[in-house]
């Protein structure tokens, strides 16, 4: 099983040795950043900014909740000039957090600012250009025109910078590129990439390198891909290796936003990128830092782990997506959707109504069963054949063993393991699950199995760096050119907490992004003595945190996707109540992508690829967007989600709730 020896540049010290990478240090307000320290945290206030103890407290609560940095909002001069009287009090406080000042449409309010705060964060798509959706043919020179008027806008700030000794981050968000770099780059990570480059060089021209770069996006795929290009080009261009902010925007709310920012940001810290890193999520600030604390923890003690084979060079296009081609076995691999096989192995069905916890439901009046849009595809019970006929839309795997004895295989399916399945005696004739490690399908292994039409292999890994040993083998697969469809099992514990939902969208999810999977397993363990009642409220938690996976890696598609920011001081309406209210009339719309942002800075930009968007304009006043075209401007709030609906409608995409059935 080795790969080609032909030499070709990787994105991180290593694919399959955990390592961080090599970065210079940077000083912020006294606390380094970089890869001679630990992965630092940090969040952003959401009360105004000219609420000066209001914002005081609120920094007060983020640093006592594990943030090490804090970002606030300066939209205009007066907030930057008020970011002095937040420091004075906190430092009276015996606070002494550094203070990052977010900057975006307003340089001189930057450059005031740099003066008071330890750093500043600018983004590139709008510092110094105004976004109006504008396709503009560019020639060489009239370009170069442009970056020499950006260049004369910024380099005021630079210095600035290098005399206060002010740390600066260019934050480049995908949905905020300018209309110049769209023009030449495309909607692209590269775009993204060279967005925050073009501001870079002009820091190292003028010898300023206290830097820390980000390339953020609420497309998970989107957003690794230009981390990894952005690495790729630094060194390619003998740039400085700066550390980076890790950070998924608009990541939402509840279990979704937790998953959307481990799949993105957990992807990278996997191969040791990330410096530090703010997981967004529209609820109180300080619920952000202990999220972000159980993601970086992780990684903590992940060396020494098991060896795992080294390549060198990648087999795929690492910054672009494109899925695995498999061969289709039964509903699995080639074009359908990646498969839930729910876990069941551990618990003892004994109703009909045990199925409600993975979308199964039956209907005794009708007499018939019914499926939600999370119903699992695959139910795995292991040496415990469900003891009733089960709905069409949901088969059994159980033991080799089991099923070769069983009379009735109708909608049953066997799982082998290994050993197993070189020794059978008998076979479906439909869909055989092969279960092992990478150590198990070795090449002699694959060489045996590469010609049978019915075989899925289920892949589980014991390496304490699990996701790069479940990619190691799929490279294998890429290489040796073998399309058989793969299942990622994961076990974990039922009783994890946040972890269990980071953890298992790190590890899917990594895979997931880089078009690895055609199926998920989440393992369930539980305690001895867990309650079946237990047992059941864990498999409705797993089987949704599949879903969830899946559809925060742009894999398939089970609900309604909010892209909701988390709130700063820009904010001009509540977002968590306007959140709950939109998802509470819309959350039955299966696909469809509504953008929640509360303000125009974060407004049609952010929302990147959302179908829809509520944007806060004024108060009380809210725009309505199709995509990135505003429909409807200076809506009363009171009217705003009827209106939302009433495009909805418009355009033959709104469903009555109650013309499906929606089952909880």
């Amino acid at each position: 099983m080795i790969l080609s020896e032909q030499k070709t540049h990787l994105y991180c010290p290593s694919l399959t040795s955990y390592q961080r990478r090599e970065t210079i240090t940077i000083n912020i307000g006294g606390i380094p950043m970089g890869s001679d320290y630990p992965i630092r945290i940090q969040s952003m206030t959401t009360v105004d900014t000219m609420d000066t103890q209001g914002s005081i407290d609120e920094v007060i609560r983020m640093v006592e909740s594990g943030c090490e940095y804090v970002r606030i909002t300066a939209p205009s001069v007066k907030e930057a000039q008020n970011l002095e009287n937040i420091r004075n009090g906190l430092r009276k406080a015996g606070i002494q957090v550094p203070l990052i000042a977010d900057i975006h449409f307003t340089p001189n309010a930057a450059e005031l600012a740099a003066r008071i705060v330890e750093k500043v964060r600018i983004n590139p798509g709008n510092y110094a250009d105004r976004k109006r959706f504008e396709v503009i043919d560019y020639t060489d020179a009239s370009y170069a025109a442009e970056l020499e008027r950006i260049r004369e806008k910024f380099i005021p700030l630079v210095k600035i910078c290098k005399e206060y000794g002010t740390a600066m981050r260019i934050g480049t968000n995908h949905g905020s590129l300018s209309d110049r770099i769209l023009s030449r780059y495309g909607d692209t990570p590269l775009g993204m990439v060279e967005s925050a480059l073009e501001f870079l060089r002009i820091c190292e021209e003028l010898n300023y390198y206290n830097i820390a770069l980000s390339m953020k996006s609420s497309n998970t795929q989107v957003m690794v891909e230009a981390y990894r290009l952005l690495v790729q080009r630094l060194d390619e261009e003998g740039l400085k290796p700066y550390p980076l902010h890790l950070g998924v925007t608009e990541a939402g709310e509840a279990e979704d936003g937790r998953i959307k920012s481990a799949v993105g940001i957990g992807t990278l810290l996997e191969d040791g990128l990330g410096d530090t890193v703010r997981v967004s999520l529209t609820e109180a600030p300080e619920h952000e830092a202990p999220v972000a604390r159980a993601l970086v923890e992780r990684y903590t003690n992940r060396q020494p782990h098991a060896p795992i084979q080294p390549i060198s060079h990648c087999p795929i296009n690492p910054f672009q997506y494109s899925r695995r081609d498999t061969s289709e076995v039964y509903n699995i691999g080639h074009l359908n959707v990646p498969r839930v096989i729910a876990d069941y192995s551990d618990i003892e069905i004994q109703s009909l109504n045990d199925l409600k916890s993975i979308g199964h439901f039956f209907l005794p009046v009708p007499d018939k069963w019914a499926m939600n849009d999370q119903g699992a595809d695959f139910i795995y019970t292991g040496r415990r054949p469900v003891p009733f006929m089960l709905p069409n839309g949901l088969k059994e795997i159980i033991d080799y063993p089991v099923w070769a004895d069983h009379v009735d295989r109708s909608n049953k399916f066997p799982l082998f393991q290994a050993d197993e399945w070189l020794n059978a005696e008998a076979y479906s004739g439909v869909l055989n699950f092969v279960r092992g490690s990478i150590h198990d399908f070795d090449q002699a292994f694959l060489e045996k199995i590469v010609g049978n039409a019915h075989a899925v292999l289920v892949l589980y890994t014991d390496n304490h760096h699990a996701m790069p040993e479940l990619r190691r083998f799929f490279y294998t697969l890429v290489e040796m050119g073998i399309r058989i469809p793969v299942i990622v099992e994961r076990p974990y514990a039922a009783d994890m907490g946040d972890k269990l939902t980071l953890y298992s969208a790190t590890d899917l999810g990594g895979l997931l992004v880089d078009g690895f999977g055609d199926g998920t397993m989440l393992i369930q363990q539980f305690e001895a003595n867990a309650a079946h009642s237990e047992r059941l409220k864990a498999a409705a938690s797993f089987n949704s945190i599949a879903f969830g996976i899946l559809q925060a890696a742009r894999t398939r598609m089970s609900k309604t996707e909010y892209i909701s920011c988390p709130s700063c001081g820009r904010t001009l309406f509540d977002l968590q109540e306007t959140t709950a209210m939109i998802r509470k009339h819309t959350e039955h719309l299966k696909g469809i992508k509504i953008g929640i942002m509360g303000c125009i800075v974060n407004g049609p930009g952010e929302m990147a690829d959302a179908d829809y968007g509520y944007v806060g304009m004024g108060k009380d006043k809210i725009a309505l967007y199709r995509g990135q075209e505003v429909i409807k401007r200076s809506v009363h709030a009171s009217k705003a989600v009827d209106e939302l609906i009433d495009l909805i409608r418009e355009d033959g995409r709104w469903i009555e709730p109650d013309e499906q059935e929606i089952l909880a």
